[in-house]
């Protein structure tokens, strides 16, 4: 039987296969972005990929709490019209 990788979701807090999470990802450079991969270099956060996790983690700054650090209202920005292309696909 094949292992299957659980994560997290930081704003729901369900643990879901990692194929079903969207991976965030603050590189060495401190850069925050969306890891379609889910193998960047860096800090990781998953998120659901429905609308409801992403938006409620924007509203509520939940990145900030899972990189320990404040993040600026522009990565934010970014990370919603990130998600908006990707949820298009």
């Amino acid at each position: 039987m094949k292992h299957i990788p659980l994560r997290s979701c930081i704003v729901c807090r369900r643990q879901k296969d990692k194929s079903e999470l969207l991976r965030i990802v603050r590189q060495p450079d401190g850069a925050v972005v969306i890891d379609a991969t889910g193998k960047a270099a860096g800090r990781g956060a998953y998120v659901c990929k429905s609308g409801d996790c992403m938006q409620t983690a924007v509203k509520k700054r939940a990145l900030n709490r899972a990189y320990k650090q404040p993040l600026s209202d522009e990565v934010y920005k970014e990370l919603e019209k990130a998600y908006e292309s990707i949820d298009a696909d």
